[in-house]
């Protein structure tokens, strides 16, 4: 089974950025300005012609080829005053992934705001509890502490389970995919760009093409669309990072955010 998703994080105002989710520059790397995701969302309706659906719509026969699923990670404001509306305006849902500790926290939803996006027809799912910097290296215990008291509190939140799930950072091994498995977690979402829908377990893994300030209306219409161009890239770009991962260990995240703020250092200031 295949199915496109693209990866969103927060969307805000121009020079808002401490108005929704983390507040550091590498988070802000992932925040869309509003009106770049308004051209994101025209562009992806007329490249594919499609829908933006939920997961359980794909996994149930539900949807078509021309449909794809939006993600949106870290559980920050801007899931209920910018995206949800805005999707809303097309008839499209999207997939709201929260970080639990930070729930009720200044620029992340409350619990109120959590049970309003249900309401309307988005998908709630967890994030982990405290969105570790690396999660693959957690240990077993801690990933299924995330994993199990995340998917509690949102459940206790809806009133109902909660069973979808996406990685903080990317951060993907098979012990964190079996841990989510040990937790009932039936969907859990990756940062692996690919359309192709696998198992681990009775746990659906769903690949994700990640989506960045800078990026165009444009690519990120391809890659809603998998043209192959953009996809065969970014899978590329992705592979060139696990293998820099590996080479460059506990290092690899001050290289990872040196290049971040070099690449965003105008924007920032603009």
């Amino acid at each position: 089974m295949r199915t496109s998703s693209l990866l969103y994080h927060d969307v805000v105002d121009r020079d808002r950025f401490g108005d929704s989710g983390f507040p550091s520059p590498d988070a802000n790397a992932y925040k869309l300005f509003t009106d770049e995701f308004v051209s994101h969302l025209a562009a992806i309706a007329a490249r594919t012609g499609g829908r933006g659906v939920t997961v359980f719509d794909v996994l149930n026969g539900h949807a078509t080829d021309r449909d794809f699923l939006l993600t949106f990670d870290d559980g920050g404001k801007s899931a209920l005053t910018h995206t949800a509306r805005l999707l809303e305006e097309r008839g499209w849902v999207g997939h709201f992934f929260v970080t639990t500790d930070y729930i009720g926290s200044p620029a992340f939803l409350d619990s109120g705001e959590i049970v309003a996006l249900a309401k309307r027809g988005h998908v709630i799912g967890s994030h982990s509890c405290s969105h570790p910097l690396v999660m693959s290296r957690c240990s077993r215990e801690q990933l299924l502490r995330e994993w199990r008291d995340s998917t509690r509190i949102l459940s206790d939140i809806l009133g109902r389970p909660v069973v979808t799930a996406s990685i903080p950072g990317g951060s993907y091994s098979r012990t964190v995919a079996e841990t989510a498995a040990e937790c009932d977690i039936q969907i859990l979402f990756t940062s692996e760009p690919t359309t192709t829908i696998s198992d681990v377990g009775r746990c659906h893994l769903v690949g994700r093409y990640s989506v960045q300030r800078g990026t165009s209306p444009a690519q990120a219409a391809a890659l809603a669309a998998t043209e192959f161009g953009p996809a065969f890239r970014q899978a590329a770009y992705w592979n060139l990072k696990k293998a820099l991962k590996s080479i460059g260990g506990q290092h690899w995240l001050a290289i990872r955010r040196f290049i971040q703020a070099r690449r965003f250092a105008g924007a920032d200031r603009s």
